[in-house]
């Protein structure tokens, strides 16, 4: 009967083997990875022998874990299936090393459909900007000057495809000629939300499209909490247009900081539930005021000095124990 291990052919089909196993944002299987490697991990979690780190308990749940996801039989058919896909992992040029910043919380692998060049290069090249689904005017049209000069000036936009100010930030990257990528929760094979499917292939034609989970899954609530950290990683700066008092965004946000990323944030008016998040880090000094695509390279430029001397801290303690505000009652 053939095993994981025998699937793992190489570092290559054995991180495939572990996107399709693993648990995304893992750190005792980043822990691991990173000292034994993927083929190895792959072949400890066939045996019963000492797993290192683990003591024998910790290392029964995590094979199992591993052994739950899918079974051999599955996963063998799910990699002839993911051959049309290009599926990219550290040892690539594509791969973008800021990743590398998440230390064992680093994706596996990503699989990718579109302009893999546009992984390249600094992370100073590239900004994210995320924020509410339910966007008002006010967040549609700040987001999308802001995206449109960013992206004219030969930065690329960075955002999760969904409605409201991703959406918006998307569309207008591409309509001035700009490169944009898109994060997704999901298969880079399966569109989500569903009503931007055309967004999604104008994206993969003239940008990217990239994944940690394979293709074929469905986003789920932990799969866009686990996105965020790449959502964060991969960019120079965060920008943040509008966020309700419990939106995802703000996680994103705390992950750029924890990252030592710029967190941006666009003020709106204290009447308006969709600003409260981002006043709240502007308040509370997690983020600076950005009001244009200027402030955004000005913030940028300005600490890029100050980034290079100074550690990262890896920690993930802000936003591992942040918790959503309740909007005042008014």
């Amino acid at each position: 009967m053939p095993t994981l291990t025998d699937l793992a052919r190489d570092e290559r089909s054995a991180r495939l083997v572990l996107s399709l196993v693993g648990t995304p944002n893992d750190e005792a299987t980043g822990r691991l990875l990173a000292q034994v490697g993927a083929q190895d991990l792959i072949a400890l979690a066939d045996r019963d022998t000492a797993v290192p780190g683990m003591d024998r308990a910790e290392a029964a749940v995590w094979r199992d874990r591993i052994h739950a996801r899918s079974g051999v039989d599955r996963v063998a058919s799910l990699l002839a299936e993911s051959e049309q896909f290009q599926f990219l992992i550290p040892t690539d040029d594509e791969w973008p090393a800021s990743l590398r910043d998440l230390g064992d919380r680093a994706p596996y692998g990503l699989w990718v459909s579109g302009k893999t060049n546009l992984l390249r290069g600094d992370a100073a090249e590239r900004v994210t900007i995320t924020g509410s689904r339910a966007a008002t005017g006010y967040g549609t049209f700040v987001a999308e000057e802001i995206a449109s000069d960013l992206a004219g000036g030969d930065r690329t936009v960075i955002a999760g495809g969904a409605y409201g100010i991703e959406g918006s930030a998307h569309r207008a990257a591409l309509t001035g000629g700009g490169n944009t990528i898109a994060v997704m929760a999901s298969g880079v094979d399966r569109a989500y939300p569903a009503g931007h499917n055309q967004l999604f292939e104008r994206i993969a034609q003239s940008g990217l499209i990239m994944s940690e989970v394979p293709p074929g899954i469905s986003p789920t609530r932990q799969r866009f909490i686990d996105r965020s950290r790449i959502i964060a990683a991969i960019s120079g700066a965060t920008v943040i247009v509008e966020a309700g008092a419990r939106s995802g965004t703000m996680r994103t946000a705390f992950e750029a900081k924890d990252l030592g990323r710029i967190v941006g944030a666009v003020p709106g008016p204290v009447t308006s539930a969709a600003s409260f998040g981002t006043n709240v880090l502007l308040q509370e000094g997690t983020a600076r005021v950005v009001t244009s695509a200027k402030d955004v390279v000005n913030l940028m430029e300005s600490s890029i000095d100050t980034a290079r001397a100074e550690p990262l801290n890896n920690s993930f303690s802000r936003s591992a124990a942040w918790k959503p505000r309740s909007a005042p009652a008014l």
